[in-house]
């Protein structure tokens, strides 16, 4: 297949391209800028069967006033311009694959995708807008699948990359109480879901892209510690944590218990289900 993929040169988007490209698909990638013209993403999406948008700033940060419409733009306004060149195709691609996060989830409750329990914050509020941008192509008779993304874990980059370093120099620990839970799933198994998605075309809708087994952040700091032979007595409370990313903040000390069940129901199976089979993998890929 001819897949477009817009977004390619972040973390989630190196692997994608690398795994497709060794299925042997034709990969091309797109990048949508506020000054990309219309007819320039028509001219790239014209012909192809699929387009896989991962575009997005940086969800981790301090959400300043410039850093939140950063946020915002780099989603609606991305896929906005997608869907518009989409209605303007003549050949245009059969399935649009679009980001999501589980952020849209509220973090009280388990979810799964048919989950009613939604968040009022800006991340979720954001989130909803985001798939309902990207659902106006199905008015476009194209097929919509969302990836609601929990944490992403790999060698050589995200948000494991972040957390490496601390634990190895033995400053490793939890953040706040611990108890918040983390929906997360092993980059390998995030590209290989995407795949799924792209060749079982029966399937459209939202797709929780998380394991089958949340961990809560003081299992995890501890099995982090044991892979990694190091001690976790460090703790970094929830005060510091607010006060160095502000609203921000949210995205490390909210909990998040969502759990891939369309996913399960269609028949994928995950090659690292649980947190011990993805850190032994990335310790190991690590050297």
């Amino acid at each position: 297949m001819k897949i477009v993929v817009c977004g390619m040169s972040g973390f989630v988007g190196n692997a994608v391209h690398a795994f497709l490209t060794s299925q042997h698909h034709e990969v091309v990638s797109l990048s949508v800028r506020p000054n990309t013209s219309t007819e320039f993403i028509v001219q790239a999406l014209n012909g192809s069967d699929v387009v896989i948008n991962l575009a997005g700033a940086n969800i981790l940060g301090r959400w300043s006033t410039f850093y939140k419409k950063l946020l915002r733009e780099s989603r609606l306004q991305t896929t906005d311009a997608l869907v518009n060149a989409l209605a303007q195709c003549s050949h245009p691609p059969r399935t649009l694959v679009n980001a999501s996060a589980v952020g849209v989830y509220d973090s009280y409750h388990q979810h799964d995708e048919y989950s009613q329990h939604l968040g009022a914050d800006f991340l979720a509020t954001l989130v909803q807008e985001w798939e309902a941008s990207a659902a106006k192509a199905r008015l476009l008779g194209t097929r919509v699948c969302m990836m609601r993304f929990g944490v992403v874990y790999g060698s050589g980059g995200g948000a494991m990359a972040k957390m490496l370093l601390p634990f190895k120099f033995g400053f490793g620990g939890k953040m706040g109480d611990g108890f918040q839970m983390i929906s997360w799933i092993h980059l390998e198994d995030l590209v290989r879901a995407c795949t799924f998605l792209i060749e079982h075309e029966e399937l459209d809708g939202v797709f929780n892209f998380t394991t089958p087994e949340p961990i809560c952040n003081l299992r995890q700091t501890t099995k982090m510690g044991h892979h990694l032979h190091r001690p976790t007595f460090m703790s970094i409370p929830a005060w510091l944590v607010k006060l160095i990313f502000g609203e921000g903040s949210c995205v490390m000390l909210d909990s998040k218990e969502v759990y891939p069940k369309r996913l399960q129901e269609a028949g994928f199976t995950f090659n690292y289900p649980t947190f011990d089979s993805a850190m032994a993998q990335i310790v190991y890929d690590q050297g």
